[in-house]
């Protein structure tokens, strides 16, 4: 796609930024033309140390993740007795999730912050794999936490109601969830917005996360509701730990609260959180904009913050604050790394004397 006319819009709208700063900066409602070339200008406005300190946290974390993410996921799929199990195959699901999720977010940042225009498809395509692999992270640990919660209540007849054989048919329908709904959120996108070139250039979530807000009804609608479907999963989250809580607690294991089970129960309520106040800092800025009780720019630099930090972090703690908790993978982790050193540290055989 041509992206020559850009440059000339970029120039005007240069040239007219300081004359529209307070329509930039104010908070009154914006129709479509008018919003398409107020996102423009603030492709010029902010300054590249900005912009580029922004790209610390995903770099960070996915270093963190590419170090930590696939030992796990070797230990999980070339263990036979682990991989014949639920949780772990879940857990190596989430893991896949999130490592996708790091490595396009960071790609995006990274051209975003050096100022690389794509072209609209592939913006497009980068946002889809970046929604699809943040629902599929999200949908699987829902899944995770209601199959804990199924074999705590009801261990005698966990093998009837998830039975290990339809592990892959579970994991397949995650990603078929996953795929839908950004899919039909995109569609419902692209059907009602003529989206302007200089604007998907920056391909950032801030910027479809404003066009969605001030976009037709049946956009407003599929963002509501992915938000809702989104808090549901949390939901059903905090409920299940809430619910295992009060079970477990008739076993006594609460009394030492550094036992191994409160600590495990704390450090997954930790991970709830960080999954948390991502979509809570959207819902808030959301309807912040919607009120129109908050300005253009710091809603895009609040958006930004959001998705550079809060988003990412979960994806790095998740292995840490929950792989790394159970037994087996730790301790096939630990084997690994001992042989390695032994095989490093291991004296060469001495040469057999020659005869004489």
């Amino acid at each position: 796609m041509d992206f020559s006319g850009c440059a000339p819009v970029r120039r005007a709208n240069a040239t007219a930024y300081h004359p529209r700063e307070t329509e930039f900066n104010s908070s009154s409602n914006l129709d479509v033309a008018a919003l398409y070339v107020l996102l423009e200008e603030w492709s010029l406005t902010p300054s590249g140390t900005n912009m580029k300190m922004f790209l610390i946290p995903p770099v960070v974390c996915l270093v963190a993740g590419v170090l930590i993410i696939p030992a796990i996921l070797f230990v999980i799929f070339s263990r036979l007795s682990i991989r014949r199990e639920t949780r772990y195959m879940l857990l190596g699901n989430a893991l896949l999730a999130d490592l996708i999720y790091l490595v396009f977010y960071t790609l995006s940042a990274a051209l975003n912050a050096a100022h690389v225009h794509l072209p609209k498809e592939a913006c497009i395509l980068l946002l889809f794999l970046l929604a699809m692999a943040y629902c599929g992270g999200l949908f699987t640990a829902a899944a995770i936490v209601l199959d804990t919660y199924i074999a705590i209540l009801f261990p005698l007849r966990y093998n009837a109601i998830l039975p290990p054989s339809g592990t892959k048919k579970y994991i397949v329908l995650l990603w078929i969830s996953s795929g839908a709904f950004p899919g039909i959120f995109f569609l419902v996108l692209l059907s009602t917005h003529s989206f302007v070139p200089c604007v998907l250039e920056m391909c950032l979530v801030p910027v479809i996360l404003i066009l969605t807000l001030n976009g037709s009804d049946a956009v407003k609608l599929c963002f509501w509701l992915s938000t809702t479907v989104s808090f549901l999963c949390l939901s059903l989250i905090f409920c299940c730990y809430i619910m295992l809580y009060f079970k477990t607690k008739q076993s006594g294991i609460w009394e030492n609260i550094c036992s191994r089970a409160s600590v495990t129960f704390l450090m997954h309520n930790t991970v709830l959180v960080f999954y948390f106040f991502p979509l809570l800092g959207f819902l808030v800025e959301s309807f912040l904009h919607v009120n129109v009780a908050i300005r253009l720019q710091m809603g895009m630099w609040v958006s930004l913050t959001i998705c550079n930090v809060l988003t990412i972090l979960p994806k790095v703690l998740f292995p840490l604050l929950y792989g790394l908790r159970y037994r087996e993978i730790s301790a096939s982790l630990k084997s690994i790394v001992r042989r390695k050193h032994l095989r490093l540290v291991s004296p060469a055989p001495s040469p057999a004397p020659s005869p004489s």
